[in-house]
């Protein structure tokens, strides 16, 4: 593919994401900024800019754009904030909150997958983000609390541990549902009393597992 036929395709993205109802501004400039290309190769290379979920290694699946899209407008991210993604997967996601946010920290149970988007980020000059290996449904206490905090797998409800670790005002995005066909993604924001849940869309994302994957 061209570099021009790439502008093409990227462009055709953008509109399809103004077509599902991504409006905002920052986020739409993100998603010029940020070559989903990038992130995809091998076979499903050419359908890169197809909005699809995609395989990637280790089981997972880089998300298609309008759902991260749509996850990145309900969390509500500003310059000043902190992020912590849970699931980096192809980094996709983290690549896109980069330019949104101050400082992205995204953790991962694949190794593998935490070496190939720590190559991309580099590739890309995104320096913001730090990416680490570590389970992720436990969160990164040494980091929190969070303004932000968004999971890219599906739980059964919302983690403890990473709802203590939002910062109160804080937003926090996930699926949840208890199989691979019934989940909804849900917004979370933590006030001084408590909770206010908001259900968004239904969705299908791969299960949120303990512990590090033996890859």
């Amino acid at each position: 593919m061209t570099d021009e036929e790439r502008r093409e395709q990227m462009m055709r993205l953008i509109l399809t994401l103004r077509s599902r109802g991504i409006t905002d501004p920052a986020i739409l400039r993100a998603f010029e900024r940020i070559d989903r290309g990038a992130f995809v190769t091998g076979f499903f290379a050419d359908r890169a800019y197809e909005d699809t979920p995609l395989p990637i290694a280790c089981g997972q699946t880089i998300s298609q754009p309008s759902v991260v899209a749509l996850m990145t407008e309900a969390l509500e991210v500003e310059p000043r904030h902190k992020v912590l993604e849970v699931g980096t997967g192809s980094g996709y996601q983290a690549a896109i909150l980069s330019q949104l946010a101050r400082r992205v920290y995204s953790v991962e149970r694949h190794r593998p997958l935490i070496a190939e988007a720590r190559a991309i980020f580099a590739r890309l000059d995104l320096h913001n983000i730090t990416t680490i290996a570590t389970d992720g449904s436990f969160g990164l206490p040494d980091q929190a609390p969070f303004d932000r905090i968004i999971v890219t797998a599906a739980a059964e409800d919302p983690p403890g541990p990473l709802l203590a670790q939002l910062r109160v005002g804080g937003v926090m995005v996930l699926p949840v549902g208890q199989s691979d066909t019934v989940q909804s993604l849900i917004k979370v924001r933590k006030l001084e009393t408590g909770y206010d849940y908001e259900e968004l869309r239904p969705v299908r994302f791969v299960p949120l597992l303990e512990g590090m994957a033996k890859d």
